[in-house]
């Protein structure tokens, strides 16, 4: 069990330009943070936009509809709503997200941008280079945005992640009163993600921030990354949409009849 910080600092400089493919994105970053530097055990985020932007994940697409067909390997659910058809899909990644993640806003017209093909290596690389350029000890996290199961509203979460302590594994130890923690791990790189956002903002050209105050969960070692954070599927509970799931059930059911033997 990692002790929690009693007081965290978040901010996002202004002053990131607008990033193509090619850019070196570790540089673009270290410049700027130069003005302010990064202190030991500070946890660097970044938008997937601009990870991927650099990247050259910017991809032409005449229908965004293809585009998130390519990138989805599995349906969870399907929706028809006002402003068309919504799908909720597991994609290339193995995160479960609308649209799979292909965001068309903030790019040329005719294409769009996917996400980042290895969002843990492009943490890993990040953080190397401003471990390198800034001497200290450091984690990186990439973040996007995304919907939760029974919660309204949109939050950023961890896509990828070096050099943190994704997950505090809490079982084991006790509650203030006492009593055994038996299922408790918490998601410190998803509550790192959701705390930048706070000050990024959407809208605002602030994709880098920075947290300080969680040297604690900071680690030599780049760590398993972010992926450790997608539920395997023997343990989701949730894996089709509710009326998915519904009509696979009355088909089963069906299916079942049919194969009975008659009397």
């Amino acid at each position: 069990m990692t002790r929690p910080s009693s007081r965290l600092a978040v901010w996002a400089p202004d002053g990131m330009g607008e990033v193509g493919p090619g850019d070196d994105l570790a540089r673009l970053v270290g410049d700027l943070l130069e003005a302010e530097g990064l202190a030991d055990g500070d946890v660097v985020v970044v938008t997937s936009k601009v990870v991927s932007k650099a990247e050259g994940r910017v991809v032409a697409a005449a229908d965004r509809e293809d585009a998130i067909t390519a990138e989805t390997v599995r349906v969870v659910a399907t929706r028809v709503h006002a402003h068309g058809t919504l799908r909720i899909v597991e994609n290339r990644l193995g995160l479960v997200m609308a649209a799979a993640g292909v965001d068309a806003s903030n790019t040329p017209e005719g294409t769009v941008l996917l996400l980042p093909e290895d969002p843990d290596a492009s943490a890993r690389r990040l953080r190397a280079a401003l471990a390198d350029r800034f001497g200290v000890r450091l984690a990186v996290v990439v973040t996007d945005t995304a919907g939760r199961a029974w919660r309204e509203g949109l939050t950023d979460i961890a896509i990828g992640a070096a050099g943190l302590r994704v997950l505090d594994d809490l079982r084991g130890g006790t509650d203030s009163h006492g009593r055994p923690l038996v299922v408790t791990v918490t998601a410190v790189a998803d509550e790192v993600a959701a705390a930048s956002e706070l000050v990024r903002g959407k809208a605002g050209g602030r994709p880098v921030a920075v947290v300080r105050g969680l040297a604690a969960h900071v680690t030599d070692d780049d760590g398993p990354g972010a992926r450790v954070l997608v539920r395997p599927a023997e343990q989701d509970m949730f894996r089709e949409g509710s009326a998915e799931a519904y009509a696979r059930g009355v088909a089963d059911a069906r299916a079942d009849t049919d194969r009975a033997p008659s009397a």
